[in-house]
This record gives structure tokens, C-alpha cells and sequence, in this order.
């Protein structure tokens, strides 16, 4: 139980900068944490969910009932209060594999193996959560991860998939040896495959152990007692579990792959490379052009500090573009040495003498047409990058090379592996075709002698109609997620892969708990745009349909000029729905209960609201299988769980959206 309890603490720990101030509320959390009487346990849970319908601890309290009604025998009650608690954070592999374990003692095996391969998947993904110490979380993860193998083939062996039984079950086994239940149903599928001499290892492993596996497995070795074999116990003593070794992982040597570069490309796919240079992928870090710059370097604006005092300035001299910022009465100038972005806002940096490219904290809004300290906008209020004073001092998270060139510039690596700014280099600035596409200089040279060759889809370069979601996905992500933990490879590369089988990095992530709240709604969901693909991943479009960011995007558009977010169909966004749900293509209305030329009977009008802070502006959430909830508005309020009907009927409240909601939902 500890550690779990470290893990909920965490939660606990990570909201304190921004919970309200109140004692009562933090003590009856705190006495919710350390009861362990289950009875009591679920008491104190039940009230603080009552008295704090609106806490930021409702996530963890819901886990806490759920898992103390478990201990009590209350099955129903355990689901409930598990459902609730992952509508909150669905990404808690504990609360998955526990409640898997309910849906199991219920004959729901579906379900049960449903939310052990849910857990498989987060606990591949993410990293340790910061309460716990590397080797610590080593333990728990292969523990953890063993409850789901185990999970996984104990729903196949009842449904009499012996072959996908077994695989599970051997990774089970090979994760967590001393697991007497892995061990007795591994025996089980032998037998069942007819191969009792491999079945008896492992019936003797559960047959040591104390508990209900071992007169299960004494039965069924009583069973396969081969006639002459000796005294029965002694057999069984003699007996050991052996399983095949497990395949020897073989990577490419660690060597640089054949990068062609994007020029190259253009010979062949040249409206395809026209467009794309018109792409903010394509211009998202330029060096200086005095015909690229967006920003106003000649009205006089400046950003003011706390006391309303000038501190930065945007000037142009001689017809060359400056930044300026005080530092106490006197202004030093920095020439713009390179740009970055161009659609939305546009940041500005300069080399400084130690060979750091340190981006400005003033950046150019291009919606609203003004200069923003934009750190400011984004940290916390502590972060030493929003003192612009401070510029000179190379403060942490302004370094271009170390903070922004993973997501901003192209095959960047680090010589030697340390990562320094002087050691940094990068192929392109921008996202050039080959961070999507992979290394193709192999693909050139081949087209180029006359002897094409066939080639697997996911094989640079990328055949991006014929792969998975996931791996479409995986690609995308390297610049689209967030929580990816940045760190080079031994050979230096940082944003692709000089020695792994594929050539793009699948990075583990930060556990949510560990981010700031002001990350989230409390609702659950994401609230910056920053964290774009864990939204989406989370929608049952990518999970059970298997969409992509293609399905809606294209990442060179033939009107880039005037589609910045580059997304099919135009104006006619519901195409991107219709494809897989043309159920509601005659009678939209019918469905969205809106007329259906109307902008509130779009598609993404309900499902993807704009809700995620972005550039100044609102973004989509790409949630999209989310609806608008008239309980969470309730609960939570416009603020915390922002709805998409009262988003436009502001005149209206919760109470008359719950009235019409379930209006609707009677309709025939």
C-alpha cells in the first residue's frame, strides 16, 4: 500500500501552489491519506468528495473510495468511484490494474483486459513519477507491469485464446518470477496445448506457494504423475519452469543515418516542397531576413516591468532590427540574429559570446498586434526567464539551443553527448520533410541510378497512407507532446535516432502529477495547447478508430497563406467527421439539434471547443470524443470546465443545459 499512497501524495504536493488557502480542507485530506480502517477510509472519502465537490484533490479522493469499497467487498461502489476518478485522470495504470481486478471477480473480462493493456501502455509511456526514486520505481514498474501481462492472459485463457494466453503470461512470468498466479495458469495453457512436460516447471513453481493456486496445482500435477517417476513430493521438488530466450534485441550500429536533406526532395515532390515552405513547420526558425521580420520595430511600443516601467523595446536602425532592454537607467542593443515562427507570434533571438542562441522574452503577437514578455505569460510567476533584466545572464530555459531547437529545428545534435549550447548543431532550421519522413538520402540515391526498391511503409521515407495510428501518431508527437523528457542519445542526437531501430525518438513522459495544475481544468481536461497529442490520444477517435493527425491535417497545404492550422476540407470541417461517422451526413440536424447551415451544428463546435490556451488565443481541445457535460459545468463552473453550449448561449446556466441535454437525449 505505501507506495501507492506515495504516488496520491504526489497529487497532494503538486496542487499546494495553487489550492486555496484553507485548513480544513488540507487537514481533511490529510486525514483521508493516512486512515487505513477500509470502513473508515471510504467515510472519510465520501465526505470530502461531499464537502469539497469542487477540490482539485477529487481525483485521488475518488481513487481512495474506490479502493476502499474494494477491500469491503462493495464491487459496485469500487467501479463507480474508479470510473470517476479516471474521467479525472485517465492515465493511472494503479487505479487500472486495481479495478481490473473487480471487473474480473464480475465476469466483465473484457473490460478487465481492457484496463490492464490501458495500464501497459501508461506505464511504457510515462516515467516515474518524482515522489519515488529511480530504483524504486525500477521495482513497482516491472511489478505493475507483470499485474498486466497477467491480466491480459487470464482474459485469454478464459475465452480460450491459448496463444495469445501464453504470451502474455511468459512476459508475466519472465517480469515477476515469484508470481505463483502467472506460474499456475502458464501450466494451464500447456496443459492445454497438450504439453504437459512444459507445464509440470511451472505447476511446481505455484504448487511451492502458499494460498488458493496451490491445491489447484497440486490437482493438476497429481494429473500428469508419470507412473515410475519416484515419490510424488520428489518429483515435484525436481521439477523446474523453463521457458525459450526471450530474443536478443538487435539495433543498427550507432552511426549517422543518410540524411538527404530537404532540397533534394523538391526534384521530385515539388509542389508538395513549395507548399511546405510556406508552412510554419517550414518557417519556424529562419536566420535573420529583414523581409521575414513580422514584428513592429517602429511604433515605440515597449514592454513595461511591474512598476510600469519601459524595459524592452523593439528598434530599427539603419535599417537593422534591435532589441533593447534596461538595465537600470541605460539601454543595451542586441541585434535580431535569427527569427522563429511566423504565424501566430514571432520570437526573436541574438548569439551572445559564449555561443548560446538566447531567445528575447519579447515576442510579437501577430493576432493582437502588440509586444508581449511571453515567459511571463507562460511560467510561473518565480521563473527567472520572465525578468527580462536578466537576459544577459543566459538564464535557464532561454537558450535556444537546449530549450527550443528539439521542437524548432531539425536533426539537432549534441558533440559529444553533453548537452551544451556550443556543442549544438542542427541540419535545418524548421521541421525540414526528413523529421516526418526519415532519413532518405538511401531512397534518392536509388531513384537517382534507375533501381527503385520496395520497401516496408514505416521504411524512410514514410509512407504516411499506410501506417499505423499509432506510429502516424508517434511521429508527430516528437514536436507535438509536451510531457516528452529531453535527453541526447550517446551519439548526440537529440531530436531523431542515430542508433534505434526507427529514426524518430519515442521519449518517455513526465507523469501528469508532476506538472503544475494550471496545466489542467479541473474537469480533467488539458488546458494549454502545448499538450495537444496527450489530449488527442485520449479520444476514442485515435483509441478505437484509429484517426490520425492526418485525418484532419495536412502538413502542406497547397493554401498555407490563408490556413494556418492547415486542416482539410476548408471551410467544410465536418468531412473530417463524416468519413467514419456518415450516419449523421443527411439529417445533421437531427443529431446536433441546431439548423444545419448553422456554426453551432459543426462537428467541432461541440466536440472540439476552443478551450486550450494557445498564442493569445483559443485553440481546439482535440479531445474530441468529450460532449458538453452539464454536470461538470455544475460542479466546476465556466472557469474550471469550460462547455461548448454555454460557450455560446452565455445568457444560459448549467441548470437549464442539464434540462435540455436530457431533452434531447429522450428524443426518438
Amino acid at each position: 500500500m505505501g507506495w501507492r499512497v506515495a504516488f496520491l501524495a504526489v497529487s497532494f504536493l503538486a496542487v499546494a501552489e495553487i489550492i486555496p488557502e484553507d485548513p480544513r480542507e488540507r487537514q481533511a485530506f490529510a486525514s483521508l491519506m493516512t486512515e487505513s480502517a477500509p470502513q473508515r477510509r471510504k467515510e472519510l472519502a465520501e465526505q470530502f468528495l461531499a464537502t469539497y465537490p469542487q477540490s482539485w484533490m477529487l481525483e485521488p479522493a475518488y481513487e481512495i473510495a474506490s479502493k476502499a469499497s474494494i477491500a469491503l467487498g462493495d464491487w459496485p461502489a469500487a467501479l463507480d468511484y474508479g470510473a470517476r476518478s479516471l474521467r479525472l485522470l485517465p492515465e493511472n495504470p494503479f487505479l487500472l490494474l486495481t479495478l481490473a481486478e473487480v471487473q474480473t471477480k464480475i465476469g466483465r473480462l473484457d473490460l478487465a483486459s481492457r484496463s490492464a493493456q490501458d495500464a501497459l501502455s501508461y506505464l511504457n509511456r510515462f516515467d516515474r513519477p518524482s515522489s519515488m526514486e529511480a530504483a524504486t520505481w525500477s521495482r513497482v514498474k516491472a511489478r505493475l507491469q507483470a499485474q498486466s501481462y497477467f491480466a491480459i492472459g487470464r482474459s485469454a485463457f478464459t475465452e480460450g485464446r491459448l496463444a495469445d494466453a501464453e504470451a502474455a503470461l511468459v512476459q508475466a512470468w519472465r517480469l515477476d518470477p515469484d508470481g505463483p498466479g502467472a506460474a499456475l495458469l502458464l501450466g494451464m495453457v500447456y496443459l492445454g496445448q497438450g504439453r504437459s512436460s512444459d507445464a509440470a516447471g511451472f505447476l511446481a513453481v505455484a504448487a511451492r506457494a502458499q494460498g488458493s493456486v496451490r491445491p489447484q496445482a497440486l490437482e493438476r500435477l497429481h494429473a500428469i504423475y508419470p507412473a515410475g517417476a519416484g515419490p510424488f513430493d520428489d518429483w515435484v521438488r525436481s521439477l523446474k519452469p523453463s521457458l525459450p530466450e526471450p530474443p536478443v534485441e538487435t539495433h543498427r550500429a550507432a552511426a549517422m543515418p543518410g540524411y538527404a536533406g530537404s532540397a533534394v526532395c523538391r526534384d521530385c515532390h515539388k509542389a508538395q516542397h513549395t507548399s511546405w515552405q510556406s508552412t510554419g513547420m517550414g518557417r519556424m526558425f529562419r536566420p535573420y531576413r529583414t523581409e521575414d521580420v513580422i514584428g513592429d520595430f517602429t511604433s515605440g511600443q515597449s514592454v513595461p516591468d511591474d512598476a510600469g516601467k519601459p524595459v524592452a523595446r523593439a528598434v530599427l536602425r539603419g535599417g537593422r532590427h534591435y532589441l533593447e532592454i534596461r538595465s537600470g537607467e541605460r539601454w543595451k542593443s542586441y541585434p535580431v540574429e535569427y527569427l522563429i515562427g511566423s504565424k501566430w507570434q514571432q520570437g526573436y533571438a541574438t548569439r551572445l559570446p559564449g555561443g548560446e542562441i538566447q531567445v528575447f522574452p519579447l515576442q510579437y503577437n501577430i493576432i493582437e498586434r502588440r509586444w508581449v514578455n511571453y515567459w511571463k505569460i507562460i511560467d510561473a510567476a518565480d521563473s527567472p526567464r520572465t525578468d527580462i533584466t536578466r537576459f544577459h545572464e543566459v538564464v535557464p530555459g532561454a537558450t535556444y539551443q537546449l530549450d527550443c531547437a528539439p521542437c524548432h529545428t531539425s536533426q539537432e545534435r549534441f558533440a559529444g553527448g553533453a548537452m551544451q549550447a556550443k556543442a549544438a548543431s542542427f541540419r535545418e532550421g524548421g521541421i525540414n520533410c526528413e523529421m516526418c519522413h526519415g532519413p532518405s538520402a538511401s531512397h534518392v540515391a536509388a531513384l537517382r541510378s534507375g533501381h527503385p526498391y520496395k520497401k516496408d511503409p514505416a521504411e524512410p521515407p514514410v509512407d504516411f497512407l499506410r501506417i499505423s495510428a499509432v506510429e502516424y501518431v508517434a511521429i508527430c508527437a516528437q514536436c507535438h507532446m509536451q510531457s516528452g523528457e529531453r535527453n541526447p542519445e550517446p551519439s548526440g542526437a537529440m531530436n531523431y535516432s542515430a542508433s534505434g531501430d526507427k529514426f524518430y525518438r519515442t521519449l518517455s513522459s513526465r507523469p501528469y502529477v508532476d506538472y503544475s495544475r494550471k496545466a489542467f481544468y479541473k474537469d480533467g481536461r488539458f488546458r494549454e495547447t502545448v499538450f495537444i497529442v496527450e489530449s488527442f490520444v485520449r479520444s476514442a477517435c485515435f483509441r478505437k478508430g484509429g484517426a490520425t493527425c492526418g485525418a484532419c491535417h495536412n502538413p502542406h497545404p497547397d493554401d498555407a497563406a490563408s490556413n494556418p492550422t492547415s486542416v482539410k476540407f476548408g471551410a467544410d470541417s465536418d468531412r473530417m467527421c463524416l468519413g467514419c461517422h456518415g450516419k449523421f451526413q443527411a439529417e445533421p440536424q437531427a443529431h446536433t439539434h441546431h439548423a444545419a447551415a448553422s456554426e453551432a451544428s459543426r462537428c467541432v463546435s461541440c466536440h472540439m471547443p476552443r478551450i486550450m490556451n494557445a498564442l493569445l488565443f483559443q485553440a481546439r481541445s482535440h479531445q474530441i470524443d468529450d460532449i458538453p457535460d452539464a454536470a461538470m459545468a455544475a460542479r466546476f463552473g465556466a472557469r474550471e470546465s469550460p462547455n461548448a453550449c454555454l460557450m455560446c448561449h452565455k445568457d444560459r446556466d448549467a441548470a437549464w443545459l442539464s434540462v435540455a441535454l436530457a431533452t434531447w437525449a429522450k428524443a426518438p
